[in-house]
């Protein structure tokens, strides 16, 4: 007989106030940070992918942003997205007031390093770490793919249609979204007590 596979192990992804918490060691550190890990976390960019965003590619008048996806990813155009209740997560204001402080370089590059140009990926993963760490954030979650975990995770938690998160995510296959889609022994009994309650009544 073949032996056991080990079980995956679980994707971890930020809790909301995790996320907050994130955002405001970001914005602390200024404006670009701020940006840089909003932007990620709301169109589920892995590094290289904000890293290499364009000037270009965001359009306040329009309200819009280029989403360019490598790895066999979908690329599209998306919304940028405000909001209403939490400051922290308001993208248009958040790339507004990023873009004023912004000094041009003439790069073209949207989010640019301390001597000009593209930020490295490298550097935003160091970056990301060091405010992970000091938002208090567990150090298994201290790496920046985690955001794409988050959002896929955040919004599937909220009952949005899988088509959507697919479509957010710029996954070719509905498969690779089903990946985010899992439920634990608790969830399972609440659910299965509530529906039995409601279809056989008190």
């Amino acid at each position: 007989m073949k032996p056991n596979r080990y079980p995956k192990k679980q994707m971890c992804f930020l809790k909301p106030t995790e996320l907050l918490a994130l955002l405001r060691a970001a914005k602390a550190r200024g404006p670009r940070e701020h940006a840089m890990i909003l932007t990620a976390y709301l169109h589920g960019l892995r590094a290289s992918e904000v890293c290499s965003l364009k000037l270009t590619d965001v359009d306040l008048r329009q309200g819009t942003i280029a989403v360019n996806r490598l790895k066999g990813s979908l690329s599209s155009v998306q919304e940028l997205h405000p909001h209403r209740g939490e400051p922290m997560l308001d993208e248009v204001r958040t790339l507004k007031t990023y873009l004023a402080a912004r000094e041009d370089d003439g790069s073209g590059c949207l989010f640019l390093s301390q001597k000009g140009g593209a930020m490295a990926r490298q550097t935003f993963h160091a970056l990301f770490q060091t405010l992970a760490e000091e938002a208090g954030i567990p150090e298994g979650k201290r790496h920046p793919h985690v955001l794409k975990h988050s959002v896929a995770s955040h919004l599937i938690a909220e009952n949005t249609n899988l088509a959507i998160v697919q479509r957010a995510l710029g996954h070719r296959s509905i498969s690779s979204t089903m990946i985010y889609v899992g439920v634990n022994d608790e969830q399972v009994t609440a659910e299965v007590n509530g529906a039995l309650l409601r279809a056989f009544g008190r």
